[in-house]
């Protein structure tokens, strides 16, 4: 017996097969995905669900400031708008450090200099921000070690930390705290 009779007639190859169109298989959890999806398209876009502006997803990269325009004075107490000092508001009670910049102290300061500048930087910030609305741009870190938010402030692209900074009243932040008291 040859080989190709010891097992049966062979067929020849391909014999016998149909041809079947090829199916792209399509997982079921992508036309969930897809479905709701649209479901929730269609919920947004007539009301039926609201995205809160804080929680929205931002629609780029690049951060985006909160604009303020209140009235400020230098702080008497606890609470409200107000002026800390040179580098520091308090916004509806919340303490803003305005991060690229460093006053000099109007407490615990080193020497009688450093609480004259701080008190002029002061003033001047007051003078500032009662100018007209502004931007609070967030800065690279939320808040500092303190628990105040970390902000650039601006009107039309200028930062008004420069401001005092242009005037000799505060220095560029490096990342460390420098002796007025030089």
């Amino acid at each position: 017996m040859n080989k190709s009779t010891q097992f049966g007639r062979q067929r020849a190859r391909g014999a016998g097969r149909t041809h079947q169109p090829v199916r792209w298989p399509v997982p079921e959890f992508l036309l969930a995905a897809l479905a709701v999806g649209a479901l929730a398209y269609v919920a947004l876009e007539r009301g039926f669900v609201s995205i809160p502006f804080d929680r929205a997803p931002l629609a780029s990269a690049a951060p985006r400031g909160e604009a303020i325009d209140r009235h400020f004075a230098p702080c008497s107490g606890a609470g409200g708008t107000c002026v800390i000092d040179g580098d520091t508001i308090r916004v509806e009670g919340v303490s803003i450090r305005i991060a690229d910049i460093d006053t000099p102290e109007v407490r615990n300061y080193g020497c009688p200099q450093e609480l004259a500048l701080g008190q002029a930087a002061t003033v001047r910030l007051v003078a500032l921000l009662n100018q007209g609305p502004f931007i609070a741009t967030p800065y690279s870190r939320d808040e500092d070690v303190y628990g105040r938010k970390l902000r650039i402030l601006e009107r039309d692209g200028q930062s008004l930390g420069m401001v005092l900074v242009s005037e000799g009243l505060a220095r560029a932040w490096d990342g460390a705290r420098r002796d007025w008291c030089v």
